[in-house]
């Protein structure tokens, strides 16, 4: 199993999926919850999807047709996908928290450090 990019609005998508593991979420939902628009959306689930982070499913027809729209198609972050999201978020966090390398705390004119 691969990683995807970790982009910022890769990690959007993957938190909102580990809102709630076991849901399924259609695309949509999805854009809501992580605040994104669904051509950024979509691109990102097929990716996540390829690595085997993701499932999805689609709509049972007889709902769609009852309900007089187009089908959905539903989106489930896997065990395995959940375990490791959780790991490279964790790890991009950290990551973020720690100054850079080679940059040292200099001192500020009044003596202190900036």
């Amino acid at each position: 199993m691969g990683s995807p990019r970790m982009t910022l609005q890769t990690q959007l998508v993957l938190r909102a999926l580990l809102e709630d593991p076991a849901k399924e979420r259609y695309g949509l939902e999805l854009c809501e919850l992580a605040g994104l628009p669904s051509g950024t959306i979509y691109p990102i689930l097929a990716r996540l999807e390829q690595v085997g982070w993701v499932d999805s499913t689609w709509e049972d027809p007889a709902v769609h047709e009852e309900a007089g729209r187009p089908r959905r198609r539903f989106y489930r972050i896997t065990e395995d996908g959940a375990e490791h999201a959780r790991d490279t978020l964790a790890r991009t966090y950290r990551a973020r928290k720690q100054p850079l390398p080679g940059w040292a705390a200099r001192p500020a004119a009044d003596g202190g450090v900036s």
